[in-house]
């Protein structure tokens, strides 16, 4: 059983940067590949961005030259550095840990879900 614990989410002015982080616990997550997911209020929850067990990356268009992806297994953690935020991106974001070591897109290939932060970016 792995439980996972988000920060970092809070309000953020458009333009400006957050970085949010995930602990795994309760079972190390370092082989298995990382993603992070978020959901507006009334939209279904999408994709952001993806990790592999050995550290190769994948975001979703829309993100892609803001948001950074990264984990650091000493510490058994993943981050996703948001930078130029925009107002869109406001929603809460997860994190979770996937069936196996290469990342996927699709929500149902992950087994265990946090149970998100909030960003909210102003205009």
């Amino acid at each position: 059983q792995v439980q996972l614990v988000e920060s970092g989410g809070g309000f953020v002015q458009a333009g400006g940067s957050l970085r949010l982080s995930c602990v795994p616990s309760g079972r190390a997550a370092s082989n298995y590949a990382m993603g992070w997911f978020r959901q507006a209020p009334g939209k279904e929850r999408e994709f952001v961005a993806a990790i592999s067990a050995g550290g190769g990356s994948t975001n979703t268009d829309s993100v892609k030259g803001r948001f950074t992806i990264s984990r650091d297994n000493a510490k058994n953690s993943i981050y996703l550095q948001m930078n130029s935020v925009k107002p869109e991106d406001t929603a809460v974001y997860y994190c979770a840990v996937a069936l196996s070591p290469f990342p996927s897109i699709r929500a149902v290939d992950y087994r265990y879900w946090g149970q998100g932060t909030q960003v909210t970016v102003s205009t």
